[in-house]
Parts: C-alpha cells; structure tokens; sequence
C-alpha cells in the first residue's frame, strides 16, 4: 500500500526537475498522475510536448498511471484545461503539486514591465488560478491538499530576482489566506520552499559544484508527506528543503515597545531613539 493509493494528483511543470522528481515519487506511491508541463525554455519561450510526454511514459513504464497535459498555468484558461482535464480522466482531484516556474533575472533598475509581468503570470497568477480551479473541486469533495512552491528568494529576498521574489512572496500570502479559507472544506494548503539544482538553477553560482547533495529528489519526499494522511493535521505551514536539511519558515514578530509618556504618539526622533528595543526579537 503507497501513501497515495487511489489518490489523484495534478503536477504542474513536472516535465522536469523538481516537478519531475515529485510525479515519479507520487506515481510510485500509487497516485495517477496529470503531468502538466508547457514545454519552453526556462525563461518560458516555446513549448514542446516532449518533457510532459517523457515524464508520462517514465510512469507508465514502471506500472503507474498518467496522462500528460500541455497548458499553461499562467492563464484562468489554462489553469481550468489541467484541472479539468485531470477531473475527465480520473473523475477527481486530492493533490495539486503548484510546481511550475520561470525565471527571467535582471536588477531593479534594469528589469523591463515584460519580465517583470512574465515572472508574476506563471508563479503567482498561475498557483491562483490552479488553486481556486482545483479548490472548487476539492470543496465538494470535502478533501484535498494543495501545495504551493514559494522560495528563500521570497522569504527573505534575492539580488537580482525582484519580480521571482516578489512572486514568490504573494505565493506564501496566498497559502496562508487559502489555508485560512479553505480548512473548513477540509482542503490543506501548504508550500514548500526548496533549495535545489535544476534546470532553473543549474547556472548559478552555489550550483556549480554540487551534484548530488541539493537533488530535487530531496524535495519530492517533503511534496509527499504535506500530499499524504502524514500530514493531515498540517495547513498554513511554510517548508523549506535543502539537501538533508529540512526547518519551517515563520514570519515572526517582536515583542513590540509602548510609549512610556501618557502621550501615545511616538515621535521620529523617538522611534529612532528606541528602535533597538522596537525591533528586538
């Protein structure tokens, strides 16, 4: 018996790294799978149904079940085609794996309204759209996980990624207001953030000497365990993958610091003058 038997499940841009790694383990586990994956470059030009194509036989080769799927995520359109199609092959949905990603990297003060948009239509446009499409389903069923795919780029900021930042930063507000909503359906909602080399990655500095001990088959067990009845008391939570190592991320606010005057009006110098004990966690 697999942790997903008899669950379907929806992976987006699974053609290849991470999402890729997570349909395999989902399959082995005894899920069906809807590979979605559009198919371009990694800067989200082109499309090609080799890589969802791929993934699919990999799962059929070894006994599993799985149908591919070309859409983009990065339209309500494309999002409702994946999830509806999945509903047309396998009659429901349990788990929506919100995997799919570009990048288009450039400084602040370089970055163009087209890469800026591009980055925010295929990260945070499309896990809403995938999420409310997938929900709806979930609802009636009165069961369903979601997991989103946020980032330490996110969480904490990146040179030179301000629009995958800031996408990935609505992608954790977004979990926690649907997790909010979406409990008394019984629906989970989680994300994970991973460190990880892959074909998005793979270039970078960090990367270029690691192989084996930031795989994405390090983040697929994580994607596993917040898909299964593991984690069935988990919603709202944030977490991060790299390697071996695994942690939660929180957003976390200090104790705060009252005006001591009867006033209760701080003043600049004054915020200036306490702002180490303000700011103090």
């Amino acid at each position: 018996m697999g942790l997903l038997d008899g669950k379907v499940t929806v992976v987006t841009g699974a053609g290849n790294g991470i999402g890729r790694a997570s349909a395999l383990l989902f399959a082995r586990e005894g899920a069906r799978v809807l590979v979605n994956d559009l198919g371009g470059a990694r800067d989200g030009s082109g499309a090609a149904a080799s890589a969802a194509d791929a993934v699919v036989a990999e799962i059929r080769a070894a006994g599993g079940s799985a149908e591919a799927n070309y859409d983009s995520v990065s339209s309500k359109e494309g999002a409702d085609a994946i999830i509806g199609q999945a509903l047309s092959a396998f009659g429901r949905i349990d788990v929506l794996l919100n995997n799919a990603g570009i990048l288009r990297d450039k400084t602040l003060l370089k970055m163009s309204r087209d890469e800026w948009q591009a980055v925010l239509d295929v990260h945070l446009s499309g896990c809403f759209f995938c999420t409310q499409a997938a929900a709806q389903k979930m609802k009636e069923q009165g069961s369903g996980s979601i997991i989103n795919t946020t980032s330490v780029s996110g969480m904490l900021g990146n040179f030179g990624q301000a629009n995958y930042s800031a996408a990935k930063a609505g992608i954790y507000g977004l979990t926690r207001t649907a997790s909010i909503e979406l409990q008394r359906y019984g629906v989970r909602v989680n994300a994970v953030a991973p460190i990880a080399k892959t074909r998005l990655t793979e270039d970078l500095p960090m990367f270029e000497k690691i192989e084996d001990s930031l795989s994405p088959e390090h983040v697929a067990p994580a994607h596993l365990f917040l898909a299964s009845h593991l984690a069935s008391d988990v919603t709202g939570v944030v977490l991060a993958v790299a390697g071996a190592r695994m942690s939660v991320f929180k957003v976390v606010e200090s104790p705060g610091k009252y005006k001591e005057s009867d006033a209760g009006v701080w003043n600049a110098q004054e915020i200036a003058d306490h702002f180490e004990s303000i700011s103090k966690v």
